[in-house]
């Protein structure tokens, strides 16, 4: 049995993403019940030179949608980037898995040679497709999922690992 390239970007995006969500819901009730601002997690930070929390979320649906849309050859939705609440990154995550699953597994199959083309940090960037999901988009999209439950559990949300991989 050989994995497609829809099986391994969107039901994984998707999955991921609606695990985010519960972890923002977690973090807006310990926020709540400990009377501490949103704002604080909502700009905290690993280390000074790493982007904040809402940073993270941006960056980690950014790479899922485009990841999705670029294999599939439509185009990249664009946001604003203008959330500043628990509600706006949860409504951002929930924009970018209905964008995810309106795209079908025949639009994503078969883009593993597809020619992607992107711009990031005034670098121009080509892959083929396999390499641009498995290399670039995967690693990029887990990283700053990954920081962004780092810096919650950092500041004493009360998460874990079932919280970060869901139920599988």
């Amino acid at each position: 049995m050989t994995l497609s390239m829809y099986e391994a970007s969107a039901p994984r995006f998707v999955a991921m993403l609606q695990n985010l969500n519960g972890i923002l819901a977690k973090a807006e009730a310990h926020a709540a019940a400990r009377k501490i601002d949103p704002a604080v997690l909502l700009t905290a930070r690993l280390f000074p030179d790493m982007f904040a929390l809402t940073r993270q979320v941006q960056i980690a649906t950014d790479h899922a949608k485009g990841a999705v849309a670029r294999l599939a050859g439509v185009e990249v939705p664009k946001y604003d980037d203008n959330e500043q609440s628990f509600a706006d990154l949860r409504a951002r995550v929930d924009k970018t898995i209905a964008f995810v699953q309106t795209l079908r597994a025949d639009q994503v199959n078969g883009s593993e040679e597809r020619d992607i083309a992107l711009r990031v940090g005034g670098h121009d960037l080509a892959f083929k497709g396999m390499a641009y999901l498995l290399g670039f988009a995967l690693p990029n999209f887990y990283f700053h999922l990954t920081t962004a439950y780092n810096i919650l559990r950092h500041n004493g949300v009360e998460i874990g690992k079932r919280d970060y991989i869901g139920n599988p």
